[in-house]
């Protein structure tokens, strides 16, 4: 009965503390804490609760957790909470990653992933890279790396496990469709260094320009194929986007801007007035040749703005498959630890009007295949010349 009754006390005793404390701090601060805190008092004492049951009962409560590993937990909670894959948390480390892969180079597979119902899913593997000469293709489901089981883990948890120091392996295991059996791929981690684009000649006066990736140098290099297509006096120009999983939005929206001089590029619709802007085109071009684009189902982002604008500008044919579907805008905000989070502003649509966010833009000329390294035997590839072939030699 003392026991109860002792118990109660220090409970009233404990609550009447806890009141004041608070009451003096806001005080104190002269300030409504109610107006600073994220969740109400009530929410508060929960995380309170959870962290005291854990320290108390959990048989490794004895063995603190850094208060900053709590921290970030609980932040990225709050985003997943949100349902939206793209938007997401990264500490000071992920970010340092993040900013490399920009601007052109890390240590890795070379695979772009997205993840759909907490699953991830390949984007595209990056042309040469260990991913790609492996085999892995776009939609490929990666299920384990090395023994873990992946399900449900966040996209960051997920990059930071693929990446490492070049020379190192890790294995991964694919679900691929039409596959029984889960597929195995020993890889070895090599030094990703990524340029954007690529030109090679073709038959008749054509060239073939591959756009792998938009990052800082993309811009910059499409300037330099255009400029050597127009001194080879070329005729025509495939643009192959093809498991291009997007990139910067700026570096879309300038290689659009070389081939039109005129009409909107994209425009993003969000809840606030920057992320509700249409981007427009401006005089002048880089080159009037005209353009066949080859896309596919690893066609994403950045890949989907720039066929779409070409496609509805009437300034280029699409042949291939239907494109991934990723048509929304992550804007990235810096945190004052050094952190920062990438959170999804708005949606972008077409020149006409198209949302292509889960979607997907279809081509004007559905062709099935997959990139080949012998064009001859690229289906989607032959389609484009064919098409190309029936174009004059100039347009606008």
């Amino acid at each position: 009965m003392w026991k109860r009754a002792r118990d109660l006390i220090v409970g009233i005793l404990i609550g009447i503390l806890l009141t004041g404390v608070w009451v003096t701090a806001r005080a104190e601060s002269g300030t409504d804490l109610t107006s600073v805190i994220p969740f109400s008092a009530q929410a508060l004492w929960l995380m309170k609760q959870t962290r005291s049951l854990l320290e108390t009962y959990h048989v490794d409560g004895d063995k603190p957790v850094e208060e900053k590993k709590l921290l970030y937990g609980a932040v990225r909670g709050i985003l997943q909470a949100w349902g939206d894959p793209y938007t997401r948390f990264l500490d000071p480390a992920q970010l340092k990653e993040e900013e490399i892969e920009v601007q052109g180079e890390y240590g890795g597979l070379g695979i772009y992933i997205g993840q759909k119902d907490g699953r991830t899913l390949v984007i595209s593997p990056i042309e040469g890279t260990p991913a790609d000469r492996a085999g892995i293709k776009p939609n490929d489901e990666i299920v384990k790396i090395g023994e873990d089981v992946i399900f449900g883990w966040d996209q960051d948890r997920v990059v930071k496990a693929l990446r490492g120091q070049a020379g190192t392996s890790v294995t991964i295991w694919i679900r691929r469709e039409k596959e029984e059996r889960l597929l195995k791929f020993d890889l070895k981690r090599e030094n990703i260094a990524l340029k954007t684009v690529k030109l090679e000649k073709l038959e008749d006066g054509l060239v073939y320009i591959r756009l792998s990736f938009f990052n800082e140098k993309t811009a910059e290099e499409m300037r330099k194929a255009l400029a050597q297509a127009n001194g080879m006096k070329a005729k025509g120009i495939v643009l192959d986007l093809r498991n291009n999983p997007g990139g910067l939005l700026n570096a879309a929206t300038e290689v659009v801007d070389m081939f039109v001089d005129s009409g909107v590029i994209v425009g993003m619709k969000g809840r606030f007035e920057r992320a509700n802007e249409v981007i427009y085109a401006t005089k002048g071009t880089q080159t009037r040749l005209p353009v066949v684009v080859v896309v596919n189902e690893g066609s994403a982002s950045a890949s989907e703005i720039v066929s779409g604008a070409l496609k509805d500008l009437k300034r280029a044919k699409i042949v291939g498959k239907k494109t991934f579907g990723k048509g929304s805008v992550q804007t990235l905000f810096h945190l004052s630890d050094g952190s920062a989070m990438f959170i999804t502003i708005a949606r972008y649509y077409t020149p006409s009007g198209l949302v292509i966010d889960h979607v997907g833009l279809k081509p004007d000329l559905v062709v099935e295949g997959e990139p080949k390294r012998d064009h001859k035997k690229d289906v989607q590839l032959q389609k484009a010349i064919q098409e190309l072939k029936k174009k004059p030699e100039k347009q606008g």
